[in-house]
């Protein structure tokens, strides 16, 4: 029962990481192409 629990845990943890770094790798080629563009 308990060892359930921990998966599921486990894999929207992953999956939350994984949309974490996602958008920071977005924003990382975003920031510098707004920048080169003069938005800032």
């Amino acid at each position: 029962m308990r060892r359930e629990i921990l998966l599921k845990r486990l894999k929207q943890m992953g999956f939350l990481g994984f949309v974490f770094f996602l958008i920071k790798g977005l924003l990382w080629l975003l920031i510098p192409y707004l920048i080169a563009k003069g938005f800032f």
